[in-house]
C-alpha cells in the first residue's frame, strides 16, 4: 500500500533503559576476571548485548566506564569482605578480622582497586583519584572501628591492619592462594589483642 512503511522491530537486547546496567554488569565480571586493558569495548559489547552506539550514549569512553564501575564498588563499600567492617553485627574487634575471610572462587582476583591502580600505570588519572579515595575511606574505617573497640591508639592499629589486608590480598593474588589471608588475620588478630590489653592498663 503507498505510504505504508515497514517497521523493522530492534534486535532483542539492544539499548533499552536496561542497557547502561548490563555495560556496567558486563564490566563488573570482565574487568575483575581477565583485567581492565585485557577486555575491550568489543568485549564489554558482546557480553552486555548492547550496540556500539548505546554503548558510546552511556559513556563517551571506556576510562568513563572503567572510573563508573569503580566508584559503583566503593558507593557499596567496597568488596564483600571490605564491608564486613561496618557490618551491625559483631563487636569490632570480630569485623576488624572478618575482613579477611575470603569466599570461595575459581580464582582469587584481589584488589579490584589496587588491580585498576597497576593498569592504570599513571595513565588513567581519573582511575587513580577513586582509588586513592577508596583506600583513605577504607583505612579511616578501619580507624573508627578501632576506636570503637577501645584501642589505645586506633590511628596505628587502623593504619596497621590496612597494610596487613593490603599486602595479604597482593600476595594471595599473585599466587591464588588465600593462605596469605589466614596469615595476616593472625598477625592481626595479635595486633588487636595488643591494642585492647594496652588500652585497659
Amino acid at each position: 500500500m503507498s505510504g505504508t512503511r515497514t517497521v523493522t522491530a530492534p534486535s532483542a537486547g539492544l539499548g533499552g533503559r536496561g542497557a547502561r546496567e548490563r555495560i556496567l554488569a558486563a564490566a563488573t565480571t570482565l574487568f575483575h576476571r581477565e583485567g581492565i586493558h585485557a577486555t575491550g569495548v568489543e568485549r564489554l559489547i558482546e557480553q552486555a548485548h548492547v550496540s556500539k552506539r548505546t554503548f558510546y550514549q552511556h559513556f563517551a569512553s571506556k576510562n568513563d566506564l572503567v572510573e563508573e564501575y569503580l566508584r559503583r564498588i566503593h558507593q557499596a563499600g567496597g568488596a564483600p569482605s571490605e564491608q564486613a567492617v561496618d557490618s551491625a553485627d559483631g563487636s569490632p574487634h570480630a569485623r576488624m578480622l572478618a575482613i579477611f575471610d575470603s569466599a570461595p572462587g575459581d580464582r582469587f582476583r584481589g584488589c579490584p582497586f589496587h588491580n585498576a591502580a597497576v593498569e592504570a600505570a599513571g595513565a588513567m588519572p581519573g582511575v587513580e583519584d577513586i582509588v586513592h579515595e577508596h583506600k583513605l575511606d577504607f583505612t579511616a574505617r578501619l580507624i573508627r572501628t578501632a576506636t570503637e573497640g577501645g584501642a589505645k591508639d586506633p590511628y596505628r592499629l587502623g593504619n596497621q591492619i590496612a597494610v596487613l589486608f593490603e599486602g595479604a590480598r597482593a600476595l594471595a593474588t599473585s599466587l591464588n592462594d588465600t593462605s596469605p589471608l589466614l596469615h595476616a588475620r593472625s598477625a592481626a588478630e595479635t595486633l588487636i589483642d595488643a591494642a585492647t590489653l594496652d588500652s585497659a592498663k
